[in-house]
């Protein structure tokens, strides 16, 4: 069950990283680190420091789009 869950969680990691540089979702890439963080501990640290980026990116694109609301 570990080596399932190593290697489909390192395919969904590799598809991601392959869909964020050609128009895609990172999704895919947080799920793979979500399988992987279980047995992998460094996957773990990157998880939290993506979740912590999409967090915070999100947040400014939420103050982008409510500044230029509020201006039109």
């Amino acid at each position: 069950m570990k080596n399932l869950r190593i290697g489909l969680g390192a395919l969904l990691v590799i598809a991601g990283i392959v869909l964020f540089i050609i128009p895609g979702s990172m999704l895919l890439v947080i799920a793979g680190l979500l399988l992987l963080s279980v047995d992998v501990p460094v996957a773990r640290t990157w998880l939290k420091r993506c979740q912590t980026s999409m967090a915070r990116s999100s947040a400014k694109i939420d103050r982008v789009l409510l500044n230029r609301k509020l201006r039109d």
